[in-house]
C-alpha cells in the first residue's frame, strides 16, 4: 500500500501503529496468530510482550485493538469494551508535576501493559479533541487508521490514490449503470 500520510504525532502514534497492524485490503493481520504477533511486537519493540504472548494475551490485543477501531468510528459498544478494558488495565487519572494528565497504566503483564498504554495514549487525547484527528477510512474492505492533518478535518480516506480513487470510479460507474 502506497501510505502518503505522515505518522500521527508522537503522542498518538503507538495509537495508530497498533491499530494498523492489520492491513485488511491486503488480507494482512498480525495479530492472526501468535507467531506473527509476537513478530510484530519485537519489529514495534514491545519484546517483553513478545516473550509474554499466549492465546489469551493474543485475544487481549485483538479485541483492544478493535474496539479502539470501533470507537473511532463512533460505534458505542466499541466504546463499552473499552470502558471495561480500561477499567481493567488503567488506574485513576492523575496530574503529572508538570501538570498534564496520565491514564496509569497497572496491568503488570507485559501484554496487557502494552494494551493498557494505548488506551491510556487515545484517553490522554480525548479532553483536547485531537483524538477525533485520529480516523478510520470509510473503505469497508480498508479500515485504516490515519491522522487527519486536513485544515477542516475533514479527510475520509487513508489514500486519496488508493481508497479514495477507488470510491470515485464505483461511484462514477454507478451513474453510468443507472442511465
Amino acid at each position: 500500500m502506497t501510505y502518503d500520510r505522515p505518522p500521527a504525532p508522537e503522542d498518538l502514534e503507538p495509537v495508530e501503529s497498533f491499530c494498523d497492524s492489520a492491513r485488511f485490503l491486503y488480507g494482512e493481520d498480525s495479530f492472526a496468530d501468535p507467531a506473527s504477533a509476537r513478530s510484530w511486537l519485537r519489529e514495534h519493540g514491545h519484546a517483553a510482550a513478545a516473550g509474554a504472548l499466549d492465546r489469551a494475551g493474543l485475544e487481549l490485543l485483538t479485541g483492544v485493538r478493535e474496539a479502539v477501531r470501533g470507537h473511532l468510528e463512533g460505534d458505542a459498544e466499541a466504546r463499552r469494551r473499552l470502558t471495561a478494558a480500561a477499567a481493567e488495565l488503567l488506574g485513576a487519572p492523575r496530574w503529572d508535576e508538570d501538570g498534564s494528565l496520565a491514564h496509569p497504566v497497572t496491568a503488570q503483564d507485559p501484554v496487557r501493559a502494552l494494551a493498557g498504554s494505548v488506551l491510556a495514549a487515545l484517553a490522554a487525547a480525548e479532553p483536547s479533541g485531537r483524538r477525533a484527528r485520529l480516523k478510520v477510512c470509510r473503505s469497508p474492505e480498508c479500515r485504516w487508521v490515519f491522522y487527519d492533518r486536513s485544515p477542516a478535518n475533514n479527510a475520509s480516506w487513508c489514500s486519496m490514490d488508493i481508497c479514495g480513487a477507488r470510491h470515485k470510479m464505483r461511484t462514477y460507474r454507478s451513474r453510468r449503470t443507472d442511465r
